[in-house]
């Protein structure tokens, strides 16, 4: 949505600091403090609503985001510290990197630092290709019947998503 609203070049600083936060997040979960905190049972469930109900509430303010045309020309340029912080308060992030590292394997150490290079290039590679598409998709976004069509989709792709991560 940033780089479809801004731009590339506006962007970058905050798509920089969503990924520097990213890996803040994948840094901290490989410390083993994500499972720490799992290992406290009344943190748990506590944790899977809070987590649930940030998903949803993600979803909604997707679902009913104005088109890109309807939006006033005043709002502020994104910044680094902005993007850093929505990467660090991110539940996603920490359930998907901690479903990472839960894997088991004998490796030991090599294993952790293999799963900790590769899940940082896919941060990278994967912040960097949702900021190139926004970009390009910023013409539809700026139709309200195609934006309201993307909109939707995305929002139900993270419900359904969501939903599969959490029924067993």
């Amino acid at each position: 949505a940033v780089g479809a609203a801004f731009g590339l070049r506006d962007s970058f600083r905050y798509a920089s600091g969503i990924i520097l936060g990213t890996v803040a997040v994948l840094l901290v979960v490989a410390t083993g403090i994500t499972a720490m905190l799992a290992s406290v049972p009344t943190l748990t469930p506590l944790l899977a609503v809070a987590s649930a109900a940030y998903i949803l509430y993600l979803a909604f303010k997707i679902a009913t985001a104005p088109p890109l045309a309807a939006r006033t020309g005043g709002a502020a340029r994104p910044t680094f510290l902005g993007g850093f912080l929505l990467a660090v308060a991110n539940p996603k992030a920490y359930v998907a990197i901690a479903a990472v590292f839960a894997g088991t394997s004998s490796a030991g150490e090599l294993d952790a630092g293999l799963k900790l290079a590769v899940l940082a290039s896919m941060i990278v590679a994967i912040h960097v290709l949702w900021l190139l598409a926004g970009a390009a998709f910023a013409r539809f976004l700026r139709k309200p019947l195609a934006s309201r069509i993307i909109n939707l989709t995305f929002a139900a792709t993270l419900v359904l998503t969501t939903a599969l991560a959490v029924i067993p």
